[in-house]
């Protein structure tokens, strides 16, 4: 009698513990992200400790927080080494219980966290790679690409440039999955409109001396030089370009991809005329105008955002909309990615725009060119906008997508 009782008197203590501990899951209100780029590299302005204040920034403006949740922001520098990044990736994962990780410029970087996060079921919210593999063939229920990818920067540098003349391109690569990337949707725009690929070189990444590519691109006579290449790597092509008088001797350089921080760092003067696709500018309208204008104040360097830095914010305010969606941190990665792809997403920076069953934010493009000095009325006003793409026309149409996870 006494040992049936005593029975089921543990029974009811380990039901009521367990129902304890299950109340206590369901009500867990801690994320952690973690911050993932190249912190002291070619590519430490575009993302760098000023992407960990954009995502602070998404963090504060969440609400979140006054709603009693608890959410951290760590970051880590992957040197641009996809085995460092997926060592520290790993840890944070394991060690750290971080719940999704952003950024990741660099997409040899990004391709090899993606996978590491879907095996460990977390997140990874991509701003900063560019390959759009992420969102194709390599896709994952793990993995969003917001901001942009190098289907959009083909489709529209590459696809305006070909339709204005430019009808023979001859590439400088980085060697790397980004840059391999980028010369192949390139390729396909320009052979698609007419025009036709002279030759290729490919360069490591992080070059001093670009003097033998662009002597090589010189003597192939092609009509437009594409920069398929990024950072650092594209502000020394372009300054040794100007050196080599590539532009006066009648080429014209395609800065397949560029960023603001790219411009501010090459002067006016060396970056007039420079044409080249991106999502975000600072000065679109009032609600960028006013958001950069409190990014600037926090930045190192007072800087303007970037493309990316833009992104993190947009794309690290949606996973938190997904959180408190959900009412609590499922700890179950594809669970809170089905959740973003089901809510409508809607930011002061870019706006409205489904977040596609293959993990692409659908946002519109805009084709700019680099002012001339005289044309700048002040600091960081650099673009004048030439043309929009429309989202559906930024993006890889579905019909034609390689990713798993699209049903056709």
């Amino acid at each position: 009698m006494t040992t049936t009782f005593a029975r089921r008197s543990a029974a009811l203590l380990a039901c009521a513990a367990f129902g304890f501990a299950t109340s206590a899951f369901a009500q867990d209100k801690t994320v952690k992200i973690g911050v993932l780029n190249d912190m002291s590299s070619l590519y430490a302005d575009i993302g760098g400790p000023n992407s960990v204040v954009a995502i602070k920034m998404a963090v504060e403006d969440s609400g979140l927080l006054k709603k009693g949740w608890k959410i951290d922001v760590i970051s880590g520098d992957h040197q641009n080494k996809p085995d460092v990044g997926v060592n520290i990736a790993r840890q944070w994962i394991d060690n750290d219980k971080i719940d999704a990780i952003a950024d990741t410029p660099n997409s040899g970087v990004a391709l090899a966290v993606s996978n590491l996060v879907k095996e460990k079921n977390s997140v990874l919210l991509n701003s900063g790679a560019a390959s759009a593999d992420l969102t194709g063939k390599a896709c994952t229920p793990n993995t969003v690409s917001y901001t942009y990818d190098t289907y959009m920067l083909a489709n529209g540098t590459g696809k305006a440039l070909t339709k204005a003349g430019g009808d023979s391109w001859f590439f400088l690569t980085a060697d790397y999955a980004f840059g391999h990337a980028l010369e192949r949707d390139t390729t396909a725009v320009v052979t698609a409109n007419g025009g036709k690929v002279l030759g290729s070189v490919k360069h490591p990444i992080n070059t001093a001396d670009f003097s033998s590519f662009l002597l090589q691109a010189q003597s192939s006579k092609a009509k437009v030089v594409g920069l398929a290449n990024a950072g650092g790597d594209t502000t020394n092509s372009i300054k040794q370009a100007a050196e080599f008088g590539i532009v006066q001797g009648g080429q014209k350089l395609a800065a397949l991809l560029l960023f603001i921080n790219d411009v501010h760092s090459l002067g006016l003067k060396t970056a007039q005329g420079l044409t080249f696709t991106e999502s975000f500018y600072w000065d679109m309208n009032e609600q960028t105008r006013a958001w950069s204008k409190r990014f600037s104040a926090l930045a190192n360097k007072n800087a303007m955002p970037s493309m990316t830095q833009a992104g993190n914010y947009a794309m690290v305010l949606h996973y938190l909309k997904a959180m408190d969606a959900l009412g609590s941190n499922p700890h179950d990665g594809a669970k809170v990615v089905a959740k973003m792809k089901e809510l409508p997403t809607d930011d002061p920076l870019f706006g409205k725009g489904p977040l596609r069953e293959d993990g692409r934010r659908l946002i519109p493009a805009y084709l700019f060119e680099v002012k001339k000095p005289e044309e700048s009325k002040g600091p960081w006003d650099y673009y004048k906008q030439i043309a929009t793409i429309a989202a559906e026309d930024a993006a890889k149409p579905l019909k034609d997508s390689e990713c798993p996870l699209v049903k056709k």
